[in-house]
């Protein structure tokens, strides 16, 4: 349930080193990107493409939104063995990066079904059988995913907040299951093209610390300096 980012860019460019400028947490209008049905139908055509020509489809945010979570945890010295969750797995290409770079202990989850089956199909490909994949919606895990040292999210927070329906609860309901999934003092790590820094770390205050911002792409505009993406590492705190 990742997220086109140039689609989903709903606050001007993030200009978050601007204070009054920034966008508030109420600005985002609902959108398809949302629904449920909308990341079917992608994540449908997207496998019938594999299946055809072995296409794994758009990785959302690019390569660089990877290497640049893999590089913090080479730096952040994340064990190989520990336990990692990819929230809105899409094409399980972030997972296919993560083994690659040796880590052993992963799980990818997504509400889509035919996101789960491109994912296991895509890894199949590559060889890697010993990462677990799940039908899950992170909303409503009831309590199934535990115990994870790190959480990765590329886009599946902007899509819950353009939901049309219960966005509110919606934001609620992640900030607790991500509460949940992680041992305390655990990383989350999350990138997003709608939020600025002020908006996420505002967002997960209760129960998080902000632990960095992983540099991203500028822009000036109108002598303004900004950001299309923000990404940043949290800690799960008592």
């Amino acid at each position: 349930m990742e997220v086109d980012r140039e689609s989903m860019n709903r606050c001007g460019g993030n200009t978050s080193d601007l204070e009054e400028e920034k966008c508030s947490d109420n600005d985002f209008g609902s959108s398809v990107l949302g629904t449920q049905e909308y990341w079917e139908n992608v994540y449908q055509r997207e496998l019938e493409t594999f299946k055809d020509i072995g296409d794994v489809g758009e990785i959302w945010f690019g390569e660089e939104s990877m290497n640049r979570v893999l590089r913090w945890m080479d730096k952040a010295k994340i064990p190989e063995n520990a336990a990692i969750l990819d929230i809105g797995t899409g094409n399980g290409a972030f997972l296919v990066e993560l083994a690659k770079s040796g880590y052993k202990n992963l799980t990818g989850i997504d509400y889509s079904a035919a996101s789960v089956e491109l994912a296991r199909s895509v890894l199949l490909a590559e060889d890697l059988t010993d990462v677990t994949i799940k039908e899950m919606d992170f909303l409503n895990c009831q309590g199934e995913l535990k115990g994870f040292d790190v959480c990765i999210d590329k886009g599946t927070f902007d899509a819950i907040i353009l939901n049309p329906n219960n966005t509110e609860e919606g934001k609620r309901l992640y900030v607790k299951a991500l509460r949940a999934a992680l041992k305390d003092q655990g990383f989350f790590a999350i990138t997003s093209c709608n939020c600025t820094q002020e908006q996420l770390a505002d967002r997960f205050k209760e129960g998080f610390e902000l632990v960095q911002q992983l540099p991203t792409p500028s822009f000036q505009f109108g002598g303004k300096t900004g950001n299309s993406v923000t990404a940043l590492i949290f800690k799960r705190v008592v």
